[in-house]
């Protein structure tokens, strides 16, 4: 019978009688000093390909404002099953209807194991989005926009809503974004390229070079609810 003093022995000492001078067994003990930071990883912390710009606005009139327009308008688009709608805040002028594309759009993605890049959907001139959706006309959401249009060409700008342990497409789009969070988790990240962060839902704006592979992922256990603006310059085309 193995007491307990022989399994303390094999776990403080194990790995050096087995192979003590191999150079995993030497960095892994190295590394295991040090236990990893768990506190900022809820904080924002800016890299390549995205960050926080100077303009704010008031979060609670945010909050406010998406449950005047759900009281108004349900989330839109075909994959609202799999924790992903939107909200569509503009629109080409007189627009009536969203197709699924207006929805989504273009997007390049390497989607199986080819690692092949691959269009899908057609490209949407974001710029021809240039009215605000008259159905959410006096909301705050409408002072937002206004704001985002004095400082850059804005196309479309959506609420999109994404579920609880969900995540976006490994993808690149035509355009970079800017992303404002109205619901938020801890557990809700955004990876652009190599860098990943938490967005807090306090008001600020952030920009996000989604010309870069990225996604989205809520892995809490609340609904993740973000404004996010097409920057309507010159798009990508390959």
């Amino acid at each position: 019978m193995t007491d307990l003093n022989s399994l303390n022995n094999i776990g403080s000492a194990g790995d050096t009688q087995l192979l003590p001078s191999d150079p995993d067994a030497l960095l892994v003990r190295k590394l295991i000093e040090n236990r990893p930071d768990s506190e900022s990883v809820a904080t924002f912390k800016p890299g390549p390909g995205i960050c926080r710009l100077n303009l704010k606005f008031d979060i609670q009139e945010l909050q406010l404002a998406l449950n005047e327009c759900l009281a108004k308008q349900s989330y839109q688009g075909n994959m609202q099953d799999q924790g992903f709608a939107a909200l569509p805040l503009t629109q080409r002028p007189g627009q009536t209807e969203w197709t699924e594309n207006d929805l989504s759009g273009r997007y390049w993605i390497r989607g199986d194991d080819r690692y092949v890049e691959e269009p899908r959907e057609n490209l949407v001139p974001e710029i021809k989005f240039s009215e605000f959706n008259p159905a959410f006309k006096g909301t705050y959401f409408e002072h937002v926009h206004d704001e985002l249009t004095k400082r850059f060409p804005i196309g479309r700008t959506r609420v999109l809503s994404k579920g609880q342990y969900n995540c976006n497409s490994w993808h690149r789009d035509p355009e970079p974004r800017v992303h404002i969070p109205v619901i938020t988790n801890p557990g809700s990240l955004f990876v652009v390229n190599h860098h990943v962060t938490h967005l807090p839902a306090d008001g600020s704006v952030y920009f996000t070079d989604t010309r870069g592979y990225h996604t989205a992922l809520n892995g809490g256990d609340t609904q993740r609810v973000h404004i996010v603006a097409a920057l309507a310059y010159d798009q990508v085309t390959d």
